[in-house]
């Protein structure tokens, strides 16, 4: 073609053959499925520590033992599944524990020192709890400081204060005598009911587990907020780019810690018709603990609230089968101890895995 240039072929691109993935097996597809629900790894730990215990204590499958077991796990899986929330966002709680002893002595002060009824004291009591979590959220959003390390601060001033304030406002670390005051047996029948089946007295909080784990199962995996729970504790500075609202979300999830705090501390009160403020508060680490035998990692991005159930159900069978089976009870904190190695270690491997993970 007349005054066209001439057309360079070294500046053309290099096509080449695209070579297809190599097709995965049957197993690696299996193993990939599986990696997607976390709490297949705490499933089976309950099965495998429920067959353990059941062969060395036969009275473990009774009624009464099982009545026992949920008892020991409700308010333990109350707290685990908030506490797995902020871990796949990334943070950690370590004031749940005292939360729940600070906000039921608040509420029985109330009671007892301010003449209030019992209904409005848990109303005050709650909104002090949700204070205390979005203090902990905005220091963590605003300064950068590590959710370890705040919430740790937090659990010092809370335990002092607790412990200070009992003192000086009861006179003693034992607060009682809520039974009987204005609107009790409203509040026993929502927070304390029980119900007699065979040998063992099955507890309205098991109800309150399970109502606080469908729930926080469908925010996780069936709404816009655990899309970004999940994107905070995966890549947070990219989740940002993105416009996913990770200071927003975080504040929410220690909003959610302390509410479950408030009501662990709630089905205590009532069910023991007042407060006890021991120098050595809450069990804090526990609830860390089931979570991450529950599959969610320290590092955020992965886990499930249900597998955060299911840990705290077999720290419940194992509590319980020591027991059953006569052992000294030392035993179980090794016992503990071993299960959280073992979670650990299963993390580790979890999480090499997923970066080989082929994303869709």
């Amino acid at each position: 073609m007349p005054g066209a240039l001439p057309m360079s072929t070294d500046r053309l691109p290099a096509f080449r053959p695209v070579t297809p993935a190599a097709p995965r097996s049957p197993g690696r597809r299996l193993l990939d499925r599986l990696l997607a629900r976390p709490s297949v790894g705490a499933l089976l730990g309950v099965v495998s520590v429920g067959f353990f215990f059941a062969l060395q204590a036969p009275g473990l499958l009774s009624s009464g033992s099982l009545a026992t077991i949920l008892d020991i796990a409700a308010p333990l899986g109350i707290g685990g599944v908030a506490v797995a929330l902020l871990l796949v966002a990334g943070q950690f709680d370590l004031s749940i524990g005292v939360v729940a002893v600070t906000s039921s002595l608040v509420t029985a002060l109330l009671v007892t020192q301010a003449g209030l009824g019992i209904w409005p004291a848990l109303l005050v009591s709650l909104g002090a709890a949700l204070l205390i979590g979005a203090v902990n959220g905005l220091l963590v959003v605003t300064t950068g400081l590590p959710s370890f390390l705040v919430t740790l601060a937090t659990f010092l001033v809370l335990q002092g204060a607790s412990l200070a304030g009992a003192a000086a406002l009861a006179g003693t670390s034992r607060v009682t005598g809520l039974a009987g005051t204005a609107g009790w047996s409203s509040a026993e029948a929502v927070f304390g009911a029980t119900a007699q089946l065979g040998d063992g007295r099955f507890r309205i909080s098991l109800l309150w587990w399970l109502v606080a784990t469908a729930l926080t199962t469908w925010q996780l995996w069936r709404t816009r907020f655990g899309n970004a729970v999940f994107a905070s504790g995966g890549a947070p500075r990219a989740a940002r780019e993105l416009g996913v609202p990770v200071a927003r979300t975080t504040v929410l999830l220690f909003l959610g810690t302390a509410a479950a705090g408030w009501l662990i501390g709630t089905l205590g009160l009532v069910r023991l018709g007042g407060v006890q403020v021991d120098p050595v508060l809450g069990s804090e680490i526990e609830f860390i603990v089931v979570a991450v035998i529950g599959g969610c990692l320290l590092t955020g991005g992965y886990g499930s609230t249900v597998g955060a159930s299911l840990g705290a159900l077999i720290y419940a069978i194992a509590r319980e089968g020591i027991s059953r089976a006569g052992w000294d009870p030392r035993w179980f904190q090794a016992f503990l101890g071993l299960l959280l190695m073992v979670a650990l270690l299963a993390n580790g491997v979890v999480r090499r895995r997923l970066r080989t993970v082929p994303r869709s």
